[in-house]
């Protein structure tokens, strides 16, 4: 019985607030007509793109609320409107999902209002129905039904007594009906068949590409790295060996020097050489694991950085590698641009996902536009078919929370 009143609840709030929002479907599908008649002469392009934002927004609630109500998530297939106006105005116009949104505007606008009505005014008439035997002989000319029967005796009672009955009956029919007007929300605003396949493709190729872009700019810093760095040092160290060997039967005290003077110049070779290795595969991840290797970057940061680093195991070397170097990007990007006084890293993990948060009491604004390594965060999280997402309002606080697939 609690659950038929539960289901009996839940429909009747699903079909008034969609009354609600067929309302403002009403108000949306108006201004996408004003919208597309000032097109015609130009006036209207700048604000199609907006336009339909809002209307995504719009039919995004009615998403949700039809999945929640159904117990399975309506998925979702934008394309990305972004870039030139002529090229924003194309994506709009071409995307098939524009199309359904609007079919949803039409439809929910006359059958949403009415089945909104119905809901919100059932029950309260199979009550009112139902209790007119108990009150008509308090009004003066009797009780007026709503099929415009008058109740004025006791016999005409069982006349309200009817239409409250099948007034209740119908109000139990609440929930299939809501149950089916969210089954034909999924239908009409779920991706068309292919669409999610296609972009997926799509955002794989892109993702892909970044990281071929992101490991070619990486192999030349290297490749510069070892030129300008170790090698110039061992070209250095050859040339004093070379000086010694014409020199050590005439003046032993100065090759004696230059000995020492190549030896000093090795040590940093070697020096500049563990770095390179480090910045390919930091050694402190095979001999520590990722949360030492993270309790090792919070410890030299030097803005004052707390650790949560919940038991994650072993993950995979590249895994490894990229969660270590977007945590130690962020702590950079904090120490130079943030101004913070205080900052945390958070490393979770279930059984195959990675999660990173890294948070900062700074002045916020982060943005990846301006060049301050988020790009580059993104750029790893994408190799990976992750996931990057930065909260950075004026004034912070800013957070970067990174998901990061590895399997189990």
């Amino acid at each position: 019985m609690n659950a038929r009143l539960a289901a009996l609840w839940a429909a009747v709030r699903y079909l008034v607030v969609g009354a609600g929002t067929a309302l403002l479907s009403f108000l949306a599908l108006a201004c996408l007509l004003i919208v597309a008649v000032l097109c015609l002469v130009g006036v209207g392009l700048p604000a199609l793109p907006e336009a339909l934002h809002l209307v995504r927004r719009l039919v995004d609630v009615e998403r949700r609320r039809a999945g929640a109500l159904l117990g399975t998530p309506i998925p979702e297939a934008y394309r990305l409107l972004d870039g030139p106006l002529s090229h924003r105005v194309g994506t709009a116009l071409a995307d098939p999902a524009t199309r359904r949104d609007a079919a949803w505007l039409v439809l929910h606008g006359t059958v949403g209002l009415v089945l909104g009505g119905l809901a919100f005014g059932l029950a309260p008439s199979a009550v009112n129905h139902l209790l007119m035997p108990l009150y008509w002989w308090l009004v003066p000319g009797g009780v007026e039904t709503s099929f415009g029967v008058v109740v004025d005796s006791w016999p005409s009672t069982s006349v309200a007594i009817a239409i409250g009955v099948g007034y209740g009956l119908l109000t139990l029919q609440l929930p299939a009906v809501a149950r089916w007007y969210a089954r034909v929300a999924r239908r009409l605003l779920s991706p068309a068949k292919g669409v999610r396949l296609t972009d997926r493709v799509a955002e794989l190729t892109a993702s892909r590409a970044g990281a071929l872009e992101a490991h070619g700019a990486e192999l030349r810093r290297i490749e510069r790295d070892l030129h300008d760095g170790a090698q110039a040092r061992i070209a250095a160290v050859v040339m004093q060996l070379g000086i010694v060997e014409q020199i050590r039967a005439r003046d032993p005290e100065a090759a004696f020097g230059l000995v020492r003077k190549a030896q000093d110049t090795a040590i940093d070779a070697l020096a500049e050489l563990r770095d390179v290795v480090r910045d390919i595969y930091p050694p402190v991840l095979s001999d520590r694991g990722l949360d030492g290797a993270v309790s090792a970057l919070a410890a030299r940061c030097p803005v004052p950085c707390t650790l949560d680093v919940a038991p994650i195991g072993r993950r995979p070397a590249a895994i490894e590698a990229a969660a270590y170097f977007i945590i130690a990007e962020a702590l950079t990007n904090i120490t130079k641009h943030a101004g913070a006084s205080a900052a945390s890293v958070r490393l979770a993990a279930t059984d195959d996902t990675l999660l990173i948060t890294v948070r900062d009491d700074g002045r916020g604004g982060a943005d990846d536009r301006r060049g301050t390594g988020i790009v580059g965060i993104r750029r790893r999280a994408d190799a990976f078919d992750g996931r990057a997402e930065l909260s950075s309002p004026p004034g912070g606080p800013t957070v970067l929370r990174v998901e990061l697939p590895c399997g189990s």
